[in-house]
């Protein structure tokens, strides 16, 4: 049995933002932190006081995790950037609601004081004598203190408080997990039993020194259970200073999902009955266990249960079977050709995940590199007369505004010069599309056919395809690459507007034109040649990609995504050399081309060159980020391997940016996850001048003095897959609906009642097929006891067997 915990966070939009610039606005972005681990960081969205991000996270957690908090910050290209709030959510109010946090929040100054982080390590006895009380207060040591210091590190002391007494321990210089383990001994004093507080500070030479945390404990914790471990350290009690909204807000979407994931044997009947609904024959699809289940859900809901009901059938090996049953019953449900797919049924919304899931690294095979193209290139394009900006050209040149003629002549040639090589990378992509998703469009395309056999409708078996692979698959994906894992930055303004008008044209093409010259865009008009000899190649490229052999995917069950000898991630990085004990910092990191598979680490001087050196996978013992202070370096990693002789090796990688290094911490993560004897923990630090510069210990070889972080990695398309978290979830699912299901199905009465008020609900629907749907809502009932009582035994024995303890390392 396992426990899992997964944060689902949306950064939507910010409003009202004080302007930092001189110029009357702000270049703000968003940093998300995780108990004061940054997990993200969006893109910079420049010279704007209401800022559109609508950057989605998914972050898979430890379960100890306390809080989140978003930081807004206005970018500046000399100097440090300027923050102008932040917003802190506990784990107490985001789970508050079990739909999660959705709406607009107010953001907070940001409070030194209360920017604490880390813990610290105590052993507390109290002892009675003659004399009285004594309490022996054992400071051990701290980690992860948050840097008060331009150096990125802290000089701490603990100060401890009892009644009317204090102590204090010796101060560690430059240091952020310092080691003190020394015993403070304080006397009681007449009067009422006091409390235990213990504060850590770090010392400052000039001016005030600055609160690093505390941690307080009541005087029936000190006699009933003494602290003695790990504590997570506090800010000082006090009520949180609303601004008033006048550092503006963040519209947030947040939701934290906690599950308890039992062994597979007991998930198994469940599974059985979800695969049975695909292997039934089609006249039996109204009254299966999947319709029984898509009639429980809507909304958010409905795009969840896609995901995970898509997953659960390609670990299945019966994604095809499942995606041909929801088409069919989406096709048995529509009448007009026109509006087939068009509503956010469970059938658009699973295809959709499936292209997303499978289809990810076709899509940037295809498109990355023209996105490219027009991201760095910046040219101006514009066909809408009411959007030209013809003084543009006599602010760059000499030769005078040109005419509304000129602009749009320039930017149609701008325009094709890059939608060509956009359809040619599509219609020649028929061989590096995945065999899944080809055989997914190839039924997509007889049951189509088959339902609409008119020589009117001669078109709709295409539109179905291109509905998909154009409009919601290769269309979103040039509005917004950063979205799709295409750029690590949103377009500025300029970009932005010419990804949109490709877009539309990849969209009009996907429709095959059949709203060409109409609607409100007639000045696209320019464009309709190209776009109409685009769509006979279109065509073509359609009846080629659904000519594929065979009727169900390859290799049956699986656990992956992707096999383990693909690349899941590549890039340039910055390599520390094994022994650069001569070299200065800037010049001891080389820059190295690097490939992620499941099963290698390689790497070589560049992305052509043949000779690679490589790092097993399976060899990778811990995988984080290393202080700044390290090397006088930000974005820098560790990976720590050990090599048959059981000897432990570091590799030190610098990224680009913070986001590039958390997804490269998450890859790594993701990929080694299965590897025996990870370590728990490890120095955040480096190894130099004969101690290591986190903790200052002389041994090289000395324990870890801050813990790993194996368990907090990124949710993307390549994560595993795993059958028994998504039949979990969709135990959830039917949880939420399990009155409504047990009223519209077994409630004689209730149903009885409903058909003669509106004769029309079960209209075509026959006794037969009312019979098999309370059968299967009976089925699903007993399974979701059984899923019940197996729950709440666990619950029972891990209430049985824990006791409240103190956090561990």
């Amino acid at each position: 049995m396992a426990k899992s915990s997964s944060l689902n966070v949306r950064v939507v939009e910010g409003r009202a933002l004080p302007a930092k610039d001189v110029s009357g606005s702000s270049d703000p972005y968003c940093i998300v932190k995780v108990d004061d681990e940054v997990v993200a960081r969006t893109a910079t969205v420049w010279r704007s006081l209401s800022p559109f991000w609508g950057e989605e996270y998914t972050v898979h957690l430890p379960l100890d995790f306390h809080h989140l908090a978003f930081y807004v910050l206005d970018e500046d290209t000399v100097g440090h950037d300027d923050v102008i709030g932040k917003i802190s959510l506990s784990r107490e109010e985001i789970t508050a609601d079990p739909r999660g946090i959705d709406g607009w929040i107010n953001l907070s100054r940001v409070d030194p004081d209360a920017e604490v982080q880390g813990e610290i390590c105590l052993a507390v006895q109290v002892l009675e004598d003659a004399r009285g009380r004594c309490l022996h207060c054992h400071v051990l040591k701290a980690r992860d203190l948050a840097p008060r210091d331009l150096s990125g590190t802290s000089d701490p002391f603990a100060r401890v408080f009892w009644g009317n007494q204090s102590l204090e321990t010796s101060t560690i210089k430059k240091t952020r997990f310092p080691h003190w383990d020394e015993v403070l001994e304080l006397r009681e004093m007449p009067g009422a039993r006091s409390p235990l507080r213990v504060e850590l500070w770090d010392w400052d030479m000039v001016g005030k020194n600055d609160f690093l945390g505390m941690v307080e404990f009541s005087p029936k914790v000190l006699q009933q259970n003494p602290p003695n471990g790990w504590f997570r350290l506090l800010p000082f009690p006090r009520a949180e200073e609303d601004s008033g909204g006048s550092l503006g807000a963040l519209r947030l979407k947040v939701r934290l999902t906690e599950d308890r994931v039992l062994p597979s044997k007991y998930y198994q009947p469940l599974k059985e009955l979800l695969m049975e609904s695909v292997l039934r024959p089609a006249e039996e699809d109204d009254a299966s266990p999947l319709a029984v289940l898509e009639e429980l859900t809507s909304g958010d809901c409905r795009q969840d249960l896609a995901t995970k009901l898509v997953k659960l059938f390609l670990g299945q090996g019966l994604a095809g079977p499942f995606l041909d049953y929801l088409t069919r019953r989406e096709l048995a449900r529509t009448t007009d050709p026109n509006t087939l797919f068009r509503s956010n049924s469970l059938a658009s919304k699973s295809l959709e995940q499936f292209m997303k899931l499978v289809g990810m690294p076709y899509l940037h095979e295809v498109l990355k590199p023209v996105i490219h193209r027009v991201f760095e290139e910046k040219k101006y394009m514009e066909l809408d007369p009411c959007k030209m900006d013809l003084g543009r050209t006599r602010r760059i040149s000499f030769k005078g505004a040109p005419s509304e003629e000129q602009v749009r002549e320039a930017s149609l040639g701008l325009l094709t010069g890059y939608l060509g090589p956009i359809v040619d990378a599509i219609v020649g992509s028929v061989g590096r599309c995945p065999p899944a998703m080809r055989l997914a469009f190839k039924q997509l395309h007889r049951r189509v056919e088959e339902r609409f056999p008119q020589a009117q409708h001669e078109d709709v078996k295409y539109l179905a395809i291109s509905g998909f692979l154009f409009l919601r698959f290769f269309a979103p994906a040039i509005l917004t690459p950063k979205l799709f894992d295409l750029r690590d930055q949103h377009a500025d303004p300029q970009t932005s507007r010419s990804l949109l008008l490709l877009a539309k044209a990849v969209q009009s093409i996907g429709n095959l034109g059949q709203q060409l010259g109409q609607g409100k865009e007639l000045w696209m008009a320019p464009l309709h040649p190209f776009l109409l000899q685009s769509i006979s190649r279109v065509r073509d490229f359609l009846d080629q990609l659904v000519d594929v052999e065979g009727e169900d995917e390859a290799g049956g069950p699986a656990r992956a995504l992707v096999p383990s000898s693909v690349t899941v991630r590549e890039g340039y990085l910055l390599k520390r050399k094994e022994d650069p004990a001569s070299l200065a910092t800037r010049f001891a990191f080389k820059k190295r081309y690097f490939w992620l598979s499941g099963e290698t680490l390689s790497y070589s001087k560049s992305a052509e060159w043949q000779t690679r050196s490589s790092i097993p996978v399976s060899h990778i013992r811990a995988v984080e980020r290393v202080d700044e202070g390290a090397f006088q370096l930000p974005h820098v990693m560790q990976v720590v391997t050990q090599d048959g002789a059981g000897t432990l090796h570091t590799t030190y990688l610098q990224c680009k940016n913070v986001n590039e290094l958390n997804q490269w911490l998450s890859a790594l993560r993701k990929a080694s996850a299965p590897n025996p004897d990870k370590l728990a923990s490890c120095h955040p630090g480096a190894f130099r001048s004969a101690r290591w510069t986190c903790c200052l210990q002389a041994e090289r070889s000395a324990a870890g003095c801050s813990r790993t972080h194996f368990a907090v990695t990124l949710g993307d398309w390549s994560d595993p897959l795993d059958p028994d978290a998504e039949t979990q979830m969709v135990y959830r699912q039917l949880l939420l609906g399990r009155d409504q299901l047990r009223m519209k199905f077994l409630e004689d009465s209730n149903m009885d009642a409903s058909l003669e008020a509106d004769p029309s609900a079960t209209e075509g629907t026959c006794p037969d097929v009312l019979a098999r749907q309370r059968e299967v809502a009976a089925r699903l009932l007993e399974v979701l006891e059984d899923l019940d009582r197996a729950h709440e035994g666990f619950q029972q024995q891990e209430q049985g067997r824990v006791t409240p303890a103190p956090l561990g390392p």
